[in-house]
């Protein structure tokens, strides 16, 4: 079973597919080879690991309560996405020993939805956390070895697949799409939203997942404000932060801080030029010394300045590019400069 349906994912992640369209087809092809009532499929900010853009089925939940889930998502490490890189899938039952509620998650959001049990694989290569997909189990049998060892074959296409989708977010020109503002959402300790600033409102509707019904604050706000509560709480999972893909060239990234000892601030504001750089050399897989090229090259200088800084010679830097423009098929230097910072 692991490389049958290894070979059927492997077959879409080398079509080129949106992120979205990509995990609708594995979460079809998966269904094929094992039965699961709901999941949670989401990608993360691969430095961060705070999930991005959520593609969830979860029977039985109301919105209402979606913060109650993320909340306790972030809180529990045990088989959190994070903690499981580089692991393969396991299962609740594995984990707690056929114990669920030694999990805070199944304890306090799952069990009440009838979740008897779950498994959750992370996508991950050397360049960062792409993604997560956790799949529930309600009235069908616990997973088996053999079906955990089915999603743990997925990892390597799906994670180098995803990437792929990252890197695709940076087009040359976004001209046609309104520009982002910067923009405030306060949340309690429950993710509960308490104020936001005029300009929120505008940028959470774009990130509203299309076709899905959804709460009034997307849940790129929750996992971040999810994301400081995990820190504070001694079990962090990263930053809390992520970038997000708004369409065309637009990055946004989305930041939670704590504002004096009461709300969480989460802040929405147009990516930097720094993490968009930092996004794009790893979507594209670059080495060491091309991300720093293409750094320097960011800020304006030619080859000639580029092997001064670097100690190099011309020509040594004029292959760098060419790999740097190879590996993100892109013609021309202008038009790499126009991808990476969202110029023309």
């Amino acid at each position: 079973m692991p490389s049958a349906l290894a070979d059927r994912v492997s077959r879409l992640c080398r079509a080129d597919h949106s992120a979205k369209r990509l995990r609708e087809l594995v979460l079809a092809e998966i269904r094929l080879s094992m039965p699961f009532t709901g999941h949670v499929f989401a990608l993360t900010d691969p430095v961060t690991a705070v999930a991005t853009a959520p593609l969830a089925d979860v029977p039985g939940l109301d919105l209402a309560h979606l913060p109650d889930l993320i909340r306790a998502r972030y809180l529990t490490p045990l088989n959190r996405w994070d903690t499981l890189r580089g692991t393969g899938a396991h299962s609740l039952l594995e984990a707690t020993g056929g114990e669920p509620d030694r999990s805070l998650l199944w304890r306090t959001a799952q069990r009440a939805l009838g979740v008897t049990d779950s498994a959750t694989v992370t996508f991950a290569d050397r360049y960062g956390c792409w993604g997560f997909l956790e799949l529930l189990r309600v009235d069908e049998s616990p997973f088996t070895r053999s079906e955990l060892a089915a999603l743990t074959a997925l990892t390597p296409a799906m994670s180098t697949a995803l990437r792929a989708t990252v890197g695709a977010g940076f087009v040359e020109s976004d001209a046609q799409l309104p520009p982002l503002g910067p923009a405030v959402v306060l949340l309690d300790d429950d993710l509960r939203v308490r104020s936001q600033t005029a300009a929120a409102a505008a940028s959470l509707l774009r990130l509203l997942p299309p076709d899905e019904p959804v709460p009034p604050v997307p849940a790129s706000v929750y996992n971040a404000g999810a994301a400081l509560l995990a820190a504070e709480a001694g079990t962090p999972i990263g930053p809390a932060s992520a970038r997000i893909h708004l369409g065309g060239n637009r990055w946004l990234t989305v930041k939670a801080d704590r504002l004096g000892d009461h709300d969480i601030a989460v802040a929405l504001e147009p990516s930097t030029a720094a993490e968009r750089l930092d996004l794009f050399t790893r979507a594209h897989g670059l080495s060491t010394r091309e991300s720093q090229v293409l750094a320097l090259l960011a800020t304006g200088l030619d080859s000639r300045e580029l092997a001064a800084e670097l100690v190099l010679s011309e020509h040594t830097v004029n292959d760098h590019v060419k790999a740097i423009l190879a590996k993100s098929a892109t013609r021309t230097r202008q038009r790499l400069l126009t991808r990476v910072l969202g110029v023309t």
